[in-house]
């Protein structure tokens, strides 16, 4: 369009010249003769003048007329006779509307070529995207734990074996549940620089709401397969296998945020069984499905409570009450000791009968919530759920693990049992090791996990299957932390519900919120 514009000012140009031209000639003849004809003339000049505008613009149409004949005579084409000699129009009609109407003819087939244009690609472009009706799922059989709602143009298939990436390609997953804030920082909902600072952080949030969405989709997925009689040990590497393919597992970049933990009953954490662990999941269990899904480094952690007996209601009641109460009171200058009082006393107003005794529920004392940061799953800080004196805050851009744990024991846990659950110190220094075994194994740490938790059973899948002695070698050293099983009194029960918070500049983002709870 630039160059078209270009030729037609200078055609107007040179129009206006030549008219000048003749004008000056006829003036110079005019000279010789009385004033009377001279005033005359200029009436003709005058009158020359507009015929010569006139035939400016005959001779722009002329021109516009013979470009699409020099074309055809480059490609090797004859133009036709009449293309040649534009016929002039006959006098009364209206040269103008001719040509608006040519132009409209060819400004309507240049829009029906673009149309037909568009919708070839839009759908070349819909051909790969296809949508299922996904039916609600029924959760009925697993206590507390809400349905899924039907999805009549959901992107997953009944399979559950389409990558999350796949099925949004343009990288807008679904957001979490979004909170405003109140009272003195309602401000931040409508504020202009928070509204940029979020945009300018949008990079990490698509790949928090990644993670969240594989984690909901593994869920959906567990909760339709897992029932008594199980073992536990095939019920974790289904959900692992099945994370790695929702994800598309790509070492350090995306896959597990941590091993599956899967605590029975009095056990609260960090349990999750090793090769040889024949554990088989029972009617009357208490398990918590604690698992964590990572992309980029940022870790999405969500767990909650699997139980098939009814008796044990009242006090998976209690702690889905308890963490949702600690999301409640989650925000920016929120402070730690407020939001462990919410908790507790949430927590404490349930209890529950078990064979004709009354038990009182009690948040356990010595568990918490906790910060998450890159590659980090406990960030430096700590989220009670009792009463305390803690005067740390909660900040903009902070990213925290919000979750409780209801007890009707001690509600204090201790380290008991074998260990599954190791992860290397973030800040380790560098330790010579003298031992070659050792060297290999923190190799593999290295290059597999890095700074993230990790299980004995994945270190034997990588092939290390004799790590016991090189990995309590690395433990001695201090380069690995062990993380041995949380157990409360033996014969009480424990039930845990986690949500990952996400505190943007402008809402409180719960990313990790389904329809289950």
């Amino acid at each position: 369009m630039p160059a078209m514009l270009d030729r037609e000012d200078a055609d107007d140009v040179e129009a206006v010249e030549a008219a000048k031209v003749n004008g000056n000639e006829n003036g110079n003849e005019e000279q010789a003769g009385t004033k009377k004809k001279a005033k005359k003339k200029k009436k003709n000049k005058s009158k020359q003048g507009e015929d010569g505008d006139e035939g400016d613009e005959e001779a722009d149409e002329t021109k516009e007329g013979e470009k699409p004949e020099a074309k055809e005579e480059e490609n090797g084409g004859s133009p036709d006779k009449s293309s040649k000699k534009k016929k002039k129009p006959a006098e009364g009609y209206p040269q103008a509307d001719v040509q608006n109407d040519e132009e409209d003819a060819e400004e309507e087939e240049g829009e029906a070529a673009g149309t037909a244009t568009k919708k070839k690609k839009k759908k070349k472009k819909g051909g790969g995207q296809k949508n299922f009706n996904m039916p609600e799922q029924d959760n009925s059989h697993l206590r507390r734990v809400k349905n899924w709602t039907a999805q009549p143009q959901w992107r997953q298939s009944p399979a559950f074996d389409i990558p999350v990436s796949d099925q949004f390609p343009d990288n807008q997953f679904p957001l979490g549940e979004c909170v405003e804030y109140v009272g003195k920082n309602a401000f931040r909902t409508t504020s202009a620089e928070k509204r940029e600072l979020e945009r300018l952080q949008s990079y990490d949030c698509e790949k928090i709401r990644k993670a969240g969405e594989v984690h909901r989709q593994v869920r959906r997925y567990v909760q339709s397969y897992v029932k008594p009689g199980m073992k536990m040990t095939e019920i974790c590497q289904r959900l692992e296998r099945k994370t790695h393919e929702l994800v598309v597992a790509n070492g350090l970049e995306a896959g597990w945020g941590f091993p599956t933990g899967c605590s029975l009953n009095w056990v609260a954490a960090h349990y999750t069984p090793n090769y040889g662990d024949e554990t088989v999941l029972q009617f009357d269990d208490v398990c918590k499905l604690d698992f964590g899904v990572q992309v980029g480094g940022r870790i999405v952690d969500c767990a909650f409570t699997i139980a098939f007996n009814e008796r044990y209601d009242p006090i998976i009641e209690a702690t889905q009450a308890g963490t949702n109460t600690g999301v409640k009171e989650a925000g920016i200058d929120a402070r730690f000791s407020d939001i462990g009082a919410a908790i507790q006393e949430t927590i404490e107003s349930y209890e529950i009968e078990l064979n004709g005794k009354t038990f009182p529920i009690k948040p356990v004392r010595n568990l918490n919530g906790h910060s998450i940061g890159p590659y980090l799953i406990h960030g430096g800080k700590s989220v009670p759920i009792t009463k305390n004196q803690e005067a740390t805050i909660m900040e903009e851009g902070e990213f925290y693990a919000i979750e409780t744990f209801a007890s009707n024991g001690k509600a204090y846990v201790v380290e008991d049992l074998e260990c599954s659950h190791y992860m290397k110190i973030y800040d380790a220094p560098h330790v010579p090791l003298r031992v070659k075994s050792s060297k290999a194994l923190l190799h593999a740490i290295e290059q597999n996990f890095g700074t993230l938790a990790f299980c004995r059973r994945w270190l034997d899948d990588l092939g290390q299957t004799r790590h016991l002695m090189a990995l309590k070698n690395l433990v001695d050293n201090d380069i690995v932390q062990p993380y041995p099983p949380l157990c409360d009194a033996k014969g009480s029960y424990v039930t845990q519900m986690e949500h990952t918070i996400l505190l943007r500049p402008t809402c409180k983002e719960i990313v990790s919120r389904g329809d289950d709870f």
